[in-house]
């Protein structure tokens, strides 16, 4: 599992039982955010299984179209099957790198009106330029938007995962830097509204969702296999991959761990004019 899409594709069942608690609604919250309109048309990049990519279909509307793009194979199947069954015939799921998209001509010459990435925009290879090239996929006045883990968020969880890990790693083999590191300078609504200036956008608005999860054995196993986490696994076998598994839930337990902390931040941001919503 050496990239974002093949770690995806082994987390298909577990990413997808997330969706209610926390994919949904940070993805619904940034459609709401982007202010879509019908007949908009709307770039979804690292869409997973479509979590906002979904609702911005239903914003849109028949005249409007969505493109989702994303690395895993399975996740996109995922949001097809859901499309599907929803009956949403204007949103299109394609595998494909974010950093080299072109828009098909389908799209207006003008641009995408919005483009949304949601828990994505840390996973795209030198995140700064990658983001900025997309936003230029976007017409004067239209917007960006994105969703990143607020500051603190998982981190406890994943620090508990990490020392469970520990204890069946030689010491030399340790994993490095922290998954949270490309956060860093955006994990904060101050933050955001800075780096999403400096990218060229403005009119800049950062809302945070609070979003505190009962840790249940079965969801906090699900978040870790459901997820980049999962990455921590991949050095083991099945049978010690159930032995870190009782070893997190104990740790979880001695910590106290009783919640997860999902808080978002929820960023948007006019590009290169002013906002027509």
């Amino acid at each position: 599992m050496s990239d974002p899409g093949s770690v995806f594709d082994e987390a298909r069942l577990e990413f997808d039982r997330l969706t209610t608690a926390v994919w949904g609604p940070a993805g619904q919250s940034l459609t709401f955010q982007l202010g879509l309109r019908p007949g908009d048309a709307v770039l979804d990049v690292c869409c997973g299984a479509g979590s906002s990519a979904l609702p911005a279909a239903t914003a849109v509307g028949p005249s409007g179209l969505v493109h989702g793009v994303d690395l895993s194979d399975e996740l996109l199947e995922v949001g097809r099957l859901k499309a599907s069954d929803r009956g949403l015939q204007n949103i299109e799921f394609v595998r494909a790198d974010a950093t080299t998209w072109e828009p098909p001509s389908t799209v207006p010459a003008a641009g995408y009106d919005a483009l949304a990435c949601s828990y994505g925009v840390f996973f795209l290879p030198h995140m700064d330029a990658a983001f900025t090239r997309l936003t230029g996929l976007v017409r004067p006045g239209g917007k960006v938007g994105i969703t990143v883990w607020r500051r603190g968020a998982l981190r406890d969880f994943a620090e508990a995962l990490h020392d469970a890990v520990a204890r069946h790693r030689e010491p030399e083999a340790d994993s490095g830097g922290s998954p949270f590191d490309a956060l860093e300078h955006i994990d904060t609504p101050d933050g955001l509204h800075q780096w999403l200036g400096e990218l060229g956008a403005h009119s800049t608005e950062v809302r945070e969702l609070s979003n505190i999860i009962p840790a249940t054995p079965e969801f906090a196993w699900d978040l870790v296999m459901g997820g980049n986490l999962r990455r921590a696994l991949s050095p083991f076998d099945d049978r010690t991959v159930e032995q870190i598994r009782l070893d997190f839930l104990q740790v979880l337990t001695e910590r106290a761990i009783h919640d997860v902390d999902a808080g978002t931040l929820v960023g948007t941001a006019v590009v290169n004019g002013r906002s027509t919503t």
